[in-house]
């Protein structure tokens, strides 16, 4: 199997696929998908990589994007790469502070925006970006500001490139391309300090794409896979590449908020996610059970325990499920979970993956058990993304499961998870002292998150600088007892509180809507959410559903005080990272009065 180098694996892929569907993106304006066969994408690449070297872009120069996802990202990506230059992928959401930071600290002179807001962010910051040239706007409706003189849209940009004058140029960079060039930096969201700039080769997404190749044999050209994280994250853009070098059709949603709209419009068969979009998966199909009545109601609840006993007890463990057991699931399948994954759009579903935070087990089995394949892994921006991951049959609903091959995983002190291989980055760009405290003399990659190994896979346990210990001399892991929470259908953001404390604490975000309907439900007179939120009969019933889901946790584990808080954690208050990570240090300095107030 040949693993084509980025500089070329669109055009390798149009010379085998020519006019079927490459790509998808909804046009708003025409409210209807457009497709992009191999042979469009391909010459719009070379077309861009053209356009670049008539910009004056160089071998090696970092330029950035700076945009939500669309596929002008792809074709500058692969454009770059054909140049041999670097991308630097920012966070549609970053700030103008944070965008400064990522130009200054890789002296972009070049950056790609998507929309207004980016737009407008890069122009406040221009005058303290020294090195910035020029920025090209993807969306023509964005309006220019006045002073702005040298800014030009992507159809401008393309025209430069159409001719395809500088052919020579682009051929003569891309036959010097090799593994050892820089493929991207990428940012990382810096939950305790600066963001450092992790360096991605192409060597590492060559490696990714050929242990992803092995692992996912059921990967065809065939699928149809629906882009829904930001490509700034290095889990869908390993994804992404992957599918492309399988031949897989990618489907660019625009904009997050619509993903419901786009799965049940174009039926993914495969879509990377968080464990949060499973979650609030699980609770909307719980929702759908308990509000049903008589017969429907019956037949949902025995698809579901049909389904557990079926699917988990025999086809995960590699075992033959009773032909009566089998006929059973089949009637259930072709009925009840038929209907279910339909509502959703995900009745052609062939697996997806999810990574980034722990999936709750009782959202893996679950989902599991109505015949939708998640597959939970454990990965960085360091490695390339896959780490670990679990597979159809032979895995622990608890794990995140079997290293992936020819990636080299070993438990180091205090528990902590080392790794080694091609997929590894070299280290963080311009920054010695970050990489020389990330890799140990050995060359080990430490990475801060801790785990064990059991009859061969993976099991994550938290983060070393997360890791909380009490005032009594008590070691906690809050993300064990925050991922079981956030399975409750009434908490919809929580950070624990333990530090240097005498017990847990907890700070919850309310789904606002549930607690209004169980006040009217229940009687409860109330002026605004906000008193709502501190009625007595409100917080004993969060208190006991607390209990209820901390039971199995030590005492010294449990939450003893928690405040309902009145708005979400955010970015904007910086109390979220991109990848709405919680930021614990803002949120303690943020919530610093509320969080003293329950330790009195």
């Amino acid at each position: 199997m040949i693993y084509h180098h980025l500089s070329v694996l669109i055009h390798r892929q149009a010379e085998k696929y020519g006019d079927r569907i490459a790509m998808k993106y909804r046009d708003y304006d025409l409210a209807q998908w457009i497709p992009i066969s191999w042979n469009q994408y391909s010459d719009t690449v070379h077309k861009v990589a053209n356009a670049m070297v008539a910009l004056g872009i160089e071998e090696t120069e970092n330029i950035g994007v700076f945009s939500q996802n669309k596929p002008e990202c792809l074709y500058c990506d692969f454009g770059a790469y054909a140049n041999r230059a670097v991308v630097i992928p920012f966070y549609a959401t970053s700030s103008p502070a944070q965008a400064q930071y990522m130009i200054n600290d890789a002296q972009i002179r070049f950056l790609f925006v998507g929309e207004q807001f980016q737009y407008e962010a890069a122009i406040r910051v221009i005058g303290h970006c020294h090195t910035l040239k020029q920025i090209i706007i993807f969306d023509k409706k964005v309006v220019r500001d006045p002073r702005d003189t040298s800014s030009i849209y992507f159809d401008e940009f393309l025209k430069l490139g159409e001719s395809r004058s500088y052919a020579d140029v682009v051929q003569e960079r891309t036959s010097k391309a090799s593994g050892d060039d820089l493929a991207n930096i990428l940012y990382t969201s810096g939950t305790t300090g600066e963001p450092k700039g992790v360096m991605l080769h192409h060597s590492n997404f060559i490696e990714a794409t050929r242990l992803h190749h092995l692992r996912l044999v059921d990967l065809t050209d065939k699928d149809v896979s629906l882009n829904f994280l930001p490509l700034t994250h290095v889990f869908e853009r390993g994804w992404v590449y992957i599918c492309f070098s399988k031949g897989v059709q990618v489907c660019v949603n625009l904009v997050p908020q619509d993903i419901q709209t786009s799965m049940r419009e174009l039926r993914p068969t495969v879509m990377c996610s968080v464990p949060r979009f499973w979650e609030k998966v699980y609770l909307g199909v719980i929702e759908k059970i308990e509000g049903s009545k008589g017969v429907v109601k019956q037949l949902m609840l025995n698809a579901v325990k049909v389904g557990r006993e079926h699917n988990n007890h025999y086809i995960r463990l590699g075992k033959k499920p009773p032909r009566m057991l089998h006929l059973k699931y089949k009637f259930y399948e072709k009925t009840v979970m038929q209907v279910l994954k339909k509502t959703i759009g995900l009745e052609n579903g062939n697996f997806f993956p999810a990574a980034g935070a722990a999936l709750p087990a009782e959202v893996a089995e679950f989902v599991y058990a109505v015949g939708i394949n998640v597959i939970t892994g454990y990965g960085l921006t360091e490695s390339t993304a896959t780490v670990s991951c679990t597979s159809k049959t032979h895995f622990d609903f608890h794990s995140v499961g079997f290293p992936m091959d020819d990636v080299q995983v070993k438990i180091g002190e205090k528990e902590e998870i080392l790794l080694k291989g091609k997929t590894i980055t070299k280290g963080y760009y311009k920054n010695a002292e970050a990489t020389a405290k990330a890799f140990d003399a050995d060359g080990w990659f430490h990475t801060g998150d801790t785990g064990h190994f059991k009859d061969g896979e993976l099991y994550m346990t938290g983060r070393l600088k997360d890791l909380f210990k009490t005032s009594n001399g008590k070691y906690i892991a809050p993300q064990a007892l925050e991922t079981k929470l956030v399975i409750d259908q009434f908490i919809d953001q929580v950070s624990l509180i333990a530090d240097a404390r005498k017990f847990v604490s907890a700070l919850i975000v309310p789904v606002y809507s549930k607690v209004e309907e169980y006040a009217k439900e229940h009687d409860i007179p109330y002026n605004d959410v906000g008193e709502l939120l501190t009625d007595p009969a409100i917080l004993a019933m969060y208190k006991k559903r607390i209990h209820t889901l901390q039971q199995q946790f030590a005492s010294y584990e449990q939450i003893k005080s928690f405040t309902l808080l009145k708005e979400p954690f955010s970015m904007q208050k910086g109390e979220l990272t991109n990848t709405l990570k919680i930021k614990r240090n803002v949120v303690a300095k943020n919530y610093k009065e509320i969080i003293d107030k329950m330790y009195k």
